[in-house]
């Protein structure tokens, strides 16, 4: 990821930072238990890679730059940090360790980091309603509902479902990973060309160049966890550990890193059909192939 981009990452993220840390620790009604740990999985790290590509494609088409897409970006992050929280959960994925530090059940029991993965998913659908421009709410009212519809039972809750049911076959796994892993990242761009109200043939684009990047991300994940943590963050080994199915098992590491190619390669293209700068969005593509965690 060449400076431009990490600059901007760091941009976004420091926006994200005080709009969340600010929503939640303003919040009196929050007990101080679920905000404790609320906050804990926000500020474990984390390169803020959904809600930046929601600001990024929202300031593709916008001059006056992020500001008014931060809610829905701060929304699009309590969501992504709520999955985390239950995916580590016993009965999930069973994962102690999220970012190099304990797990959320681990530093305040199973019922406290789902509780907390609750709240942060209320609290973003909250936010969203609450911040719909009353003067234009149809970008608002899209976005959201493309966000939701991502994260539910026919998007990444969906998907977390056949995962674990298991699956063994090629089909099924990608659907599996479209839905629990792509389904975000190709909702947070949408989302952002929704607020900008981008034209369809350029959100036509986005679509590929989403759904291409949501598969490069999952590949990149299950060849992180079979080569080992690096600075992955967490526990290597653990698909193999729960046999699970995944692109390595299928495959083995050489072809899924060949099919990691194949689609950081297809989402450029769908970039190449945009007449705007998509220097930043390019970057976030090619930053799936080298990344480390």
């Amino acid at each position: 990821m060449d400076k431009s981009a990490r600059d901007r990452l760091v941009f976004y993220s420091e926006k994200l930072r005080e709009y969340l840390t600010d929503s939640i620790t303003k919040n009196t009604d929050i007990p101080a238990l679920l905000k404790k740990s609320m906050l804990y999985s926000f500020n474990a790290g984390g390169k803020r890679l959904r809600p930046a590509l929601l600001l990024g494609t929202f300031s593709m088409f916008c001059d006056d730059g992020p500001d008014g897409a931060i809610p829905f970006a701060a929304s699009i992050e309590m969501i992504h940090t709520y999955s985390l929280i239950h995916d580590d959960l016993p009965a999930m994925d069973d994962d102690d360790i999220r970012r190099g530090k304990p797990s959320s059940h681990r530093m305040f029991g199973e019922a406290a980091a789902i509780l907390a993965g609750d709240a942060l998913l209320n609290l973003a659908v909250e936010n969203m309603l609450e911040n719909i421009n009353p003067v234009n709410p149809a970008p608002g009212i899209k976005a959201a509902a493309i966000i939701m519809k991502a994260t539910g039972a026919g998007g990444m809750i969906g998907g977390q479902t056949l995962d674990i049911e298991g699956t063994a076959d090629p089909a099924s796994i990608e659907r599996m990973y479209d839905m629990k892993t792509g389904a975000l990242i190709k909702a947070s761009v949408l989302a952002g060309a929704a607020l900008a109200e981008c034209g369809p043939e350029e959100a036509e684009a986005l679509d590929s160049y989403s759904m291409h990047l949501g598969r490069a991300f999952q590949i990149k994940d299950d060849i992180l966890d079979a080569e080992g943590p690096g600075s992955y963050g967490k526990n290597s080994g653990s698909d193999k550990r729960n046999n699970k199915t995944t692109y390595i098992s299928l495959y083995g590491i050489e072809k899924s890193k060949e099919m990691l190619g194949k689609h950081i390669g297809a989402a450029l293209e769908g970039l190449s059909l945009i007449k705007r700068e998509t220097g930043f969005l390019k970057s976030i593509a090619e930053y799936a192939w080298s990344r480390e965690e």
